[in-house]
């Protein structure tokens, strides 16, 4: 379902909605620490021009959880809000594992 923006001096803008999640996801994929998506990754909700996000990832070994959380939603934030008209409401990160590096493993 395409999203339309109008402003009175320049026209019409329409988003698709695979716009804005290609920005999420490339949002969530840059932060360090975010070693992959879990499944499809991410579930977006919108309502009007707010969109809420749900996001699914394993981290990697010896990075601070929190962090890596707080860095997602900022980094999806200000990246969605910087490149469309919509603005982001709610952006839940769920870190649904570790990922380790099997050459640091030693069994």
């Amino acid at each position: 379902m395409p999203y339309k923006t109008t402003d009175k001096k320049s026209g019409d803008t329409v988003y698709g909605r695979k716009v804005i999640n290609s920005i999420i996801l490339l949002a969530t994929k840059e932060i360090p620490g975010v070693a992959s998506l879990h499944g499809r990754g991410f579930r977006t909700e919108f309502n009007s021009m707010m969109v809420d996000v749900d996001v699914y990832i394993h981290v990697d070994l010896n990075v601070s959880c929190a962090d890596v959380a707080y860095r997602v939603q900022e980094n999806i934030k200000r990246n969605v809000e910087s490149m469309s008209a919509f603005k982001i409401g709610i952006v839940n990160v769920n870190i649904l594992g570790v990922i380790f590096n099997d050459e640091k493993i030693k069994v």
